[in-house]
């Protein structure tokens, strides 16, 4: 079964990235300012930027074949090389969506996770936050916490079918309009219960997307830096 025929796959975010990912990042938090500077972010070492990724040609329109079906395997490619080890980007990427992780004393933080405005609903925030889920457990942290706008039930719905629960709430957070955060946590990533909860989410997320769908292997750890003990 295929989703869709978007034709990309998840890798590591490099410098010539950002330009496309300031473009999602004023899209989805139109109100954030000073915007991310992803210039240092990329050389932080707790940090690990994924984004995701669909080939274009010169035109700018998606490789994809004339009967809609991508070449080369379909929408299950789109996390193809994430874990694979790290690749330079193609000549012509569009840059579809980004997830932003920090790993600090054993606890992954997600600071990030947007998608292009003409790519949402397709399931690729959902495939963008397993990635940094995976990225977090291969590198050592006990949990993974992020927080969400209290309006934003979207996302609180996802949060939850990935065994998030409520562990706080921030106050007049966000400084736009003094909405309320919810501070959410995972389970201990390496529990019995959370390790059964998400491989019966990769279950049908491979069901979704196609039998292509492969998420093994250790993450791609930037060259100049090692994963957090």
């Amino acid at each position: 079964m295929r989703a869709t025929a978007v034709r990309c796959h998840i890798r590591l975010m490099q410098p010539d990235d950002i330009p496309q990912v300031l473009d999602i990042e004023r899209q989805s938090f139109p109100s954030m300012w000073p915007q991310t500077v992803y210039q240092r972010e990329l050389k932080n070492r707790m940090a690990r930027y994924l984004v995701a990724c669909e080939p274009i040609d010169d035109e700018g329109e998606s490789q994809q074949s004339p009967d809609g079906e991508a070449p080369g395997g379909g929408i299950g490619g789109l996390v193809r090389r994430f874990l694979g080890g790290l690749q330079a980007p193609a000549t012509r990427e569009r840059i579809l969506g980004v997830v932003g992780l920090w790993c600090m004393m054993g606890e992954g933080h997600i600071v990030t996770i947007a998608v292009r405005q003409e790519y949402r609903r397709l399931g690729i925030g959902e495939l963008l936050l397993v990635a940094a889920l995976e990225a977090a457990r291969e590198a050592g942290q006990d949990l993974v916490t992020l927080e969400y706008r209290i309006s934003n039930q979207a996302a609180r719905a996802l949060y939850d079918k990935y065994g998030f629960s409520q562990v706080g709430v921030r106050a007049r957070y966000y400084s736009d309009n003094h909405e309320d955060a919810i501070l959410m946590s995972t389970p201990p990533l390496r529990s019995s219960a959370f390790k059964r909860l998400l491989a019966q989410r990769v279950a049908e997320l491979r069901a979704h997307w196609g039998d292509d769908y492969p998420l093994t292997g250790p993450p791609p750890w930037p060259s100049n830096a090692t994963p957090p003990a």
